[in-house]
């Protein structure tokens, strides 16, 4: 058999050196221009504090020897000091999705209907967490506004649930004043008041670390509304709440957080709208 022999050749050793010397140079170059644009903010990273993560946020942290819940806790806060003495094991997944594109010129809530193309989102969704589903879904909740049922009909013939609910506490509304402000998004003070106690309780009624008699885990459905979703994302990832309106999601996009046993929230997915095609994506 003939075999190609290769030869390495002064030239080739000279090419090479010349190869590093250049990646070298332009590393140099590159690390300079690095250093130029962090030097001003250099005293900022070498004295910021971080802020600490609160693993007691849903106030279910296993209790320690001798603590006792009912001594900083109290009302609807106040958690059973016997489930907090055995730590949960199970993981808690919560997938939320935005109702389908709407009637935004209807005057009222029964006149803001879904779409032709909101229902092309919602089975396309309904078909996509068919897909990706691991295991039966343990809930399904959504919200009472026409769009949001409406959604939630279309997609649930796609899922394998174990419960079915609407709850009203979960409606569209004004979850907190904005930071920064938006000139063409101006509720009052009195809808900002009734509206963040409405949706804070439902933060708190879905969002949570499983109970220590959970063995397996879980996943819950929440169908709802755009403001709704992005202020549960930064309460639960525990961002300033205000930076809601930063956040931008579309019609029948899903979004993904899991609780673990320790207190720790991850969030799997944002807004994901991969599954519907590009023609069909909408925001308004």
């Amino acid at each position: 058999m003939h075999r190609t022999r290769f030869r390495i050749t002064r030239f080739h050793v000279l090419g090479a050196s010349a190869a590093v010397i250049g990646l070298g140079l332009t590393y140099t170059v590159h690390r300079s221009r690095v250093n130029a644009a962090v030097a001003p903010n250099s005293e900022f990273l070498l004295n910021h504090t971080p802020i600490k993560w609160d693993y007691n946020w849903d106030n279910r942290q296993p209790l320690l020897n001798g603590d006792s819940a009912t001594e900083k806790l109290s009302g609807h806060d106040r958690v059973d000091d016997t489930k907090r003495s055995i730590a949960p094991t199970a993981s808690r997944m919560i997938i939320m999705i935005r109702h389908g594109n709407y009637n935004t010129r209807g005057l009222t809530d029964s006149e803001r209907k879904l779409t032709s193309l909101g229902r092309q989102q919602a089975h396309l969704t309904g078909k996509r967490l068919d897909s990706i589903m691991p295991a039966p879904i343990d809930n399904v909740y959504y919200s009472t506004m026409t769009r949001a049922t409406e959604t939630a009909n279309i997609i649930n013939p796609y899922l394998k649930y174990v419960r079915l609910q609407s709850c009203s506490l979960i409606e569209e509304g004004a979850p907190i004043r904005p930071e920064p402000p938006l000139s063409s998004y101006r509720p009052d003070d009195y809808q900002y008041k009734i509206d963040h106690a409405r949706i804070e309780t439902a933060f708190r009624k879905y969002f949570h670390r499983a109970d220590p008699n959970q063995k397996e885990n879980s996943i819950d459905v929440i169908i709802c509304h755009a403001n709704v979703i992005r202020y549960f994302v930064c309460r639960a990832l525990q961002l300033p709440p205000e930076a809601w309106l930063r956040i931008s999601i579309g019609h029948c996009s899903i979004t993904t957080v899991v609780i673990r046993p320790s207190g720790r929230v991850t969030l799997r997915g944002l807004g994901d709208v991969g599954h519907i095609p590009p023609e069909l994506i909408s925001f308004s």
